[in-house]
């Protein structure tokens, strides 16, 4: 049974899907964006608003919004009316930041030849003799790497739990696209500071301007950092950031020359940042006149950006990016022109075109009800909403079990983000989804945490070593060349400036001791309780309750008596009643399988 639900492919989620979804509108609804009436509102329909415009509910919160109307249930969403946020906690600083550490340099021998020239760096002076007088210096730059890590891993645990928890759902779910849309990732920037300020500006700013969402990234440290701010200066100008203004964060490909990019990266040259502080160098900016997109002017970034605002494609494009992420792939050129005129005719703020989406005849019709791959940030809040959890477990860990699935926050694999759609679907990610629900049902009781633990490579060897009593030179020895060297002088600790492995493993170390702990509770379920406080009295209405609450595209039928099946011959009976005291571990066995079936993966 378990291999049965648990293999499907992608193909197995678009066969005949929409006639199984929930309750949806006719078919005449899709591409109308007239508005739907009061008289069409119900349960279901707001189980898909709140699915699509936050991350699912409980059935408690969609009664809520069902009792509303629905320009009062997506008021509510969008702008957000009669919520309050302030009770949600900001991020908890480790504190591990060391004002030395700016500007940080790019590389190990970056750091090493400013420290032999400077007589220090990263804030840490060069010993005046002795063995490994760089040592310092090179642990304090492996420390830094390693702690930027793992404090952006504390702050994806931060943001997961406003996902799953803020009276703002819509908030935090624009939050996620814009993370997507103006992708920058912590292996590029090192700073989980700069990415934690990115994070916010999205926070705060993604339902508002778009005009002014683009001015405020393109003049954040961590966007800077990502696409090479620091060399793009007058003479010599670096295309990266007007190349993908253009290319990915505005108007799409098209609508511009090379000519445009030459000229708009001419614009933005200068602009670079101080630590956490935008700055304009303007030596460093060239101010001679420049022709972009027709235009003629001695142009800076901000002229460029209105200049592209000024152009039709670019709220056509805007517009058809945030109707893929909120509603469906497949959009016709008309109807992307309507929501265009909506965006323009807005001045590009994103809230009324956010309510005519939702709002609209087409986001309720069976071509957008359930037709939805969840991405896997998706899949995981939404999975412990729906389970009624106020906080995020620490088993499984959220970012390795987002990572394997493959979108682990503040690690887009480029400057595109994540391809999303059918990308989060092959037969081998679907059977690691069912692996998730497990681990979330049933936690890994070996699980070690990968926040306190390096679980193997040249770190862990070296640890290992140094435990053993050995030496640094033999203990960062290379395993492939312990042949190559003469026995008597392997124990024989070598003179030198600095031993890169051991920074690598004593900057781990030192990352472990300074950075908090994420908590580590599991799940706390009590499936029983659920099934109780609802009065159900048979097994097949236990099957019905789950399928309702945990899935907007319920199983066929073949697959429903299944699971029915299932339960009574794990219980031994078919009456609750007579199973109440033992049914928990069945429960749970029951849900997994739901949640590994091909249709718990859509929205």
């Amino acid at each position: 049974m378990h291999s049965k639900l648990a293999r499907g492919t992608f193909a197995l989620l678009i066969v005949a899907f929409p006639a199984l979804a929930q309750s949806s509108g006719p078919t005449s609804w899709q591409n109308d964006l007239t508005p739907i009436s009061t008289a069409d509102w119900n349960y279901d329909l707001a189980a898909h608003l709140l699915e699509r415009a936050g991350f699912g509910g409980t059935p408690e919160e969609i009664n809520a919004l069902a009792k509303m109307t629905p320009a009062q249930a997506v008021a509510r969403l969008v702008r957000f009316q009669g919520t309050d946020a302030n009770n949600l906690p900001p991020f908890d600083h480790s504190g591990i930041h060391d004002p030395g550490l700016e500007p940080f340099p790019p590389s190990r021998p970056a750091v090493t030849d400013l420290a032999k020239e400077k007589g220090e760096a990263l804030g840490i002076k060069v010993k005046p003799s002795g063995n490994r007088r760089l040592q310092p210096i090179v642990d304090e730059f492996f420390y830094w790497l390693r702690a930027s890590v793992l404090e952006t891993n504390r702050v994806s645990y931060w943001w997961a739990n406003r996902m799953l928890d803020s009276p703002r759902p819509l908030q935090e779910k624009m939050a996620l696209f814009w993370h997507g849309h103006f992708a920058s990732n912590e292996a590029k920037v090192r700073d989980y500071r700069k990415l934690l300020g990115q994070l916010e500006l999205f926070q705060k700013h993604g339902t508002g301007n778009f005009r002014d969402l683009t001015l405020a990234v393109a003049q954040d440290p961590a966007m800077l950092s990502f696409l090479d701010a620091g060399v793009n200066v007058k003479g010599a100008s670096n295309e990266n950031f007007a190349r993908e203004i253009m290319e990915l964060f505005t108007m799409g490909v098209g609508h511009y020359t090379e000519k445009d990019i030459r000229e708009a990266a001419r614009a933005f040259t200068g602009w670079n940042y101080v630590d956490l502080k935008f700055v304009v160098n303007k030596d460093q900016h060239d101010d001679g006149e420049k022709t972009f997109l027709g235009k003629t002017g001695r142009f800076d970034g901000v002229d460029v950006i209105d200049i592209i605002m000024q152009q039709p494609a670019t709220a056509d494009y805007i517009a058809g990016k945030i109707y893929r992420f909120f509603v469906r792939q497949e959009l016709s050129p008309e109807l992307q022109k309507q929501l265009g005129s909506v965006l323009r005719d807005n001045h590009y703020e994103i809230a009324p075109l956010l309510e005519k989406i939702f709002l609209s005849r087409d986001f309720y019709s069976p071509a957008s009800v359930g037709t939805r791959i969840k991405s896997p940030v998706e899949l995981a809040v939404t999975t412990y909403k729906k389970l009624g959890l106020k906080s995020v477990p620490g088993v499984p860990d959220f970012n390795s079990a987002t990572g394997q699935l493959g979108q682990q926050l503040f690690s887009p694999p480029t400057v595109a983000g994540w391809a999303g759609g059918q990308s989060w679907i092959t037969p081998g990610l679907l059977l690691e989804r069912g692996n998730f629900a497990r681990d979330v049902l049933f936690p890994d009781i070996s699980f070690l945490p990968p926040d306190r633990f390096t679980g193997g490579g040249e770190v862990r060897r070296v640890a290992e070593r140094i435990r053993e009593g050995m030496d640094i030179s033999s203990a960062t020895m290379d395993d492939t060349k312990v042949g190559s060297r003469a026995e008597s002088n392997l124990n024989a600790d070598r003179n030198e400036d600095f031993n890169t492995r051991y920074g690598s493993f004593r900057g781990s170390q030192m990352a472990i001791e300074r950075v908090k702990p994420i908590p580590r509770d599991t799940a706390q379920v009590n499936l029983s309780k659920m099934v109780l406080n609802e009065h159900l009295k048979t097994t097949t209405e236990v099957v019905d309750y789950m399928i309702h609450r945990f899935m907007r595209v319920p199983p066929n039928d073949a697959s429903r008596r299944q699971l029915v099946g299932f339960l009574n011959n794990e219980l031994g009976t078919a009456d609750i009643a007579a199973a109440q005291t033992y049914m928990e571990y069945s429960l749970r066995l029951l849900l997994h399988l739901i949640m590994s079936q091909p249709e718990y993966q859509l929205s």
